[in-house]
């Protein structure tokens, strides 16, 4: 007869188990969406290629252009004045249909099974990839070939974020979730740093291959997605997270002024929940409606959209930028502009650390806001005036945006999916996901649009609107900055209340 092994034991392998699990989802879903923004950043260091200044080079023997054509070495429809223009087309082809499919994706997100969705998606995207680079090999100089790319990538990769941001809330609870979902979440600057990487090896000779080798690697991945994935701690026995705290449940005391930075007292919260779920049935998903109405979703949405424009507009412009006003070469400029990602890691940690410990997201998003534009307007002033200058500058901008950025896409999401008011449907997460995205995916196609347009008229204009950009970005979650101090107060009031009885 075998003898049963002690509680603790069973706790220790159960909790080592699980440890495992985790650490396993954290890293493939690390991985997914790495490959993600890898597919998206070849085109922004392939921008200096597609249109250059050819008086520098020495021209081929076969060459058949004028001799006068000073665009000779340029890719034709990309060869004219109005580059800035055609190129910010192709970036809002992409950027137009990830935001309007973003929307749409989380309905299906919360339908389907995820690894399913999240597989077909990778490998779609990586095959929309590979057919730009490919642009090259078959000599296509067509602008609607590759609008027409762009458009189908841009609504296939909005299976990505929903998909993992839902799998990583099921396996983890809120709390430590700022500082786990800021060190997962530097898979996007992650992402953008291989792309530029790996584009930046073949942008000068053939430049098809920094589509290419990206699309097949994301491809891959989605493979290995649909092996491995696992949706849910259940499925294979694990314990499920905790979503909600004790502490969180003594904010529900009348007597507290603030329920909380994002509860309100009106019964808009019960509507939300009572649209979905119905007594004695599995939980449904909920409607589009019912996620709008769970406090707080609407203020970061729209904070999300002011930082993602000023993010992107990075993302997509400043390898051109640097090419063009700090003169480096188109592979240089690549290299150069991964530093900005570099810093875009270290604020992601930054602000998932910080809003743990003080249990302010919105405070945090704001205070990096307010410090993100002056910062900006430094670097466009005195950022090109050195090496070590612009090492510098570009580390802390990069920081300063993509912190509020990061934390806004990953932790505030999955806070405000789990919000208690949904009470325990966990499919909320995946639609309250694409809501906050695929609002702040139209402020990434609004910034690389203009960009285009403003930049024929000075970079400095540029980096005012992304100014104004940030600024509006703070003032939209102003309320809930209020909202967390007086829950602060409230907190050490108890606090105080405790010490003296």
């Amino acid at each position: 007869m075998r003898s049963s092994l002690a509680p603790g034991v069973w706790f220790l392998r159960a909790f080592s188990r699980d440890s495992w699990f985790r650490g396993f989802i954290l890293l493939i879903t690390f991985l997914v969406y790495v490959c993600y923004h890898m597919s998206r950043k070849p085109i922004s260091i392939v921008k200096s290629r597609l249109h250059q200044n050819c008086s520098a080079l020495v021209r081929p023997e076969n060459d058949t252009h004028d001799p006068n054509d000073t665009t000779w070495c340029s890719w034709s429809p990309f060869d004219k004045d109005d580059y800035t223009e055609l190129l910010g087309a192709v970036d809002n082809a992409f950027l137009v249909a990830y935001a309007i499919g973003m929307f749409i994706s989380g309905i299906f997100g919360e339908r389907l099974p995820l690894r399913y969705y999240l597989s077909a998606g990778m490998v779609l995207s990586g095959l929309f990839t590979s057919l730009f680079g490919l642009g090259y090999f078959w000599d296509i100089h067509m602008l609607w070939y590759f609008v027409l790319i762009q458009v189908c990538n841009g609504l296939v990769q909005t299976t990505g974020w929903p998909s993992v941001v839902t799998c990583v809330g099921n396996w983890f609870g809120k709390g430590k979730r700022g500082f786990i979902m800021g060190i997962w979440n530097s898979h996007t600057s992650v992402g953008n740093i291989l792309g530029s990487l790996i584009a930046g090896v073949w942008v000068n000779q053939q430049w098809g291959l920094s589509f290419i080798v990206p699309g097949v690697i994301t491809a891959a991945m989605g493979i290995i997605t649909f092996l491995f994935l696992i949706e849910y701690p259940e499925d294979v026995d694990c314990t499920p997270p905790q979503h909600h705290d004790d502490q969180e449940k003594e904010r529900d005391n009348p007597e507290d002024p603030v329920n909380g930075p994002y509860s309100c007292r009106e019964s808009n919260v019960d509507i939300a929940a009572s649209s979905f779920k119905e007594p004695g049935s599995e939980p449904a998903a909920i409607s589009f409606l019912g996620a709008l109405k769970i406090p707080g979703v609407i203020e970061f949405s729209l904070c999300l959209l002011f930082a993602k424009l000023v993010s992107y507009t990075f993302l997509y412009w400043l390898p051109l930028y640097i090419f063009n006003v700090a003169h480096f070469s188109a592979k240089e400029a690549g290299d150069l502009s991964t530093l900005f990602d570099a810093g875009g890691i270290i604020g992601g940690i930054m602000a998932g650390l910080i809003s743990d410990y003080t249990n302010g997201r919105a405070t945090t998003c704001c205070i990096m806001l307010i410090l993100a534009a002056p910062m900006m307007f430094l670097y466009n002033y005195i950022g090109q005036n050195g090496i070590a200058s612009s090492i510098v500058m570009l580390i802390i901008c990069g920081l300063l945006v993509n912190g509020p950025y990061a934390l806004i896409t990953t932790a505030v999401s999955a806070d405000l999916g789990t919000h208690e008011s949904l009470k325990g449907n966990a499919k909320a997460l995946s639609t309250v996901t694409a809501i906050i995205d695929g609002t702040g995916s139209i402020g990434a196609a609004l910034g690389p649009l203009l960009a285009g347009l403003i930049s024929p008229t000075g970079w400095n204009n540029v980096f005012y609107m992304l100014i104004s950009a940030d600024i509006l970005a703070c003032l939209l979650l102003c309320r809930l900055v209020y909202k967390e101090i007086l829950a602060w107060k409230a907190s050490r009031s108890r606090s105080s209340g405790y010490k003296q009885i």
